[in-house]
């Protein structure tokens, strides 16, 4: 079988939790890394053994044989980085929130339409059991979102 090359957009807490995922998945390969610094991406991208590292998303994407990329680069960032990839002829999941406002949003979905490629994005927490057992709760009415705080 041969493996799905992907690109991983952001090195940091989020990029390297998709890496702990995907290091656990056969058939997939992450080529390349692009971070937003040079130090800590070749840090994470020669700890992680990614043959691959940059500061620059279409170098990233011009790797042979890269299929897919995943963002998790910071917030303001994954509009333009969303539109790179599809653009680029990549499928691209985005880890939330995909955009900032909902015109951006609507820039992804439109590009999204156009491309035919898969875009989506990434909210795995809701297969939580913990999480899953809260929204039950407030869905029979018993309990209500007084405040929601989120940790990394």
């Amino acid at each position: 079988m041969t493996p799905m090359k992907i690109v991983m957009v952001g090195q940091g807490a989020f990029g390297q939790k998709h890496l702990d995922a995907i290091a656990k998945i056969a058939g997939i390969q992450v080529v390349s890394l692009c971070g937003g610094s040079a130090a800590t991406t070749s840090e994470v991208a020669q700890k992680r053994g990614i043959p691959h590292w940059t500061t620059s998303l279409a170098e990233s994407l011009a790797q042979p044989g890269v299929e897919a990329a995943i963002i998790a680069s910071p917030t303001p960032l994954h509009t333009a980085q969303g539109l790179q990839c599809l653009e680029a002829g990549k499928h691209v999941h985005i880890e939330i929130p995909i955009a900032d406002n909902l015109a951006d949003a609507q820039r992804l979905v439109d590009a999204q339409r156009r491309t035919g490629l898969v875009a989506m994005a990434g909210h795995t927490r809701r297969f939580n059991p913990s999480h899953q057992w809260i929204h039950k709760r407030i869905l029979a009415g018993e309990l209500k979102i007084q405040q929601m705080d989120v940790q990394t």
